[in-house]
């Protein structure tokens, strides 16, 4: 039985995933900041472990305590929405210490396994925001766009062990706590200068014609996680799916 370890599994798509892949057979350690027990159902087959992916020691300890991995979901993620000129570089800084190097720290901790066994698949999910422009996101998907170029390259160079590297690239999802996800508020990085410009783009938000659903990043983590091809971008959700077509 194969093992997955999902990281920022408190809520959304982390938590989603966990579900879906406990159900299809897998044993799942579901890693989050602050471990709860209740938010998944009981099984044998279930760890919940703590992890800050912006900690070496706490991800050492966590990769020690999980033992062998056959997948690895880089979830854990931080969202900005606002003015980029509004947004302080200490929280820029912040965003990227998550989003960008947890991942990077995340991965390079269990390549040596997966590269001595000849086997396994990393899966970093990145964002919609990385196949289309949008505004008010500078910061976000700068620290997402370079998670898209990272995988890219490592798919290269882990693809000589047989090691496979994958994103998942979901879309809006209003379901999820993203805009709850940070310290800094939306409100407080959209200066009056801005209000105008921020209006109808808040407005769409509230109207969007195609979101995306938790269910479907776990089904498209679930698709990377079992292809054995080349393909490297896996789109998640009606809106992320349009705009990958699009482009």
């Amino acid at each position: 039985m194969q093992t997955i370890l999902i990281t920022g599994c408190s809520s959304g798509y982390g938590l989603e995933t966990a579900r879906h892949f406990l159900a299809g057979g897998w044993n799942v350690i579901a890693t989050m900041r602050a471990p709860r027990q209740d938010i998944l159902p009981p099984s044998e087959r279930l760890r919940i472990l703590p992890l800050d992916v912006t900690s070496e020691d706490s991800i050492a300890a966590t990769i020690k305590a999980a033992g062998p991995i056959d997948a690895l979901v880089n979830n854990a993620g931080i969202g900005v929405v606002g003015a980029f000129e509004a947004t302080p570089i200490a929280h820029i800084r912040k965003v990227f210490e998550t989003n960008t190097l947890g991942v990077m720290a995340m991965t390079q901790a269990v390549i040596p396994q997966m590269r001595e066994r000849r086997a396994g698949v990393i899966v970093n999910v990145t964002s919609s925001a990385t196949l289309a422009a949008m505004p008010l996101a500078a910061a976000y998907t700068a620290s997402k766009q370079a998670i898209e170029g990272f995988t890219g390259s490592l798919a290269h160079e882990l693809g000589y062990f047989n090691v496979r590297a994958k994103l998942v690239e979901p879309g809006y999802a209003p379901t999820t706590r993203f805009a709850h996800n940070t310290s800094v508020k939306v409100e407080d990085l959209i200066p009056q200068a801005y209000a105008d410009f921020a209006a109808p783009i808040f407005a769409s938000f509230a109207r969007p014609a195609m979101t995306t659903r938790e269910s479907d990043v776990a089904e498209a983590v679930w698709a990377a996680v079992h292809d054995t091809d080349c393909r490297l971008r896996f789109p998640a959700g009606a809106d992320a799916v349009a705009l990958a077509n699009a482009g």
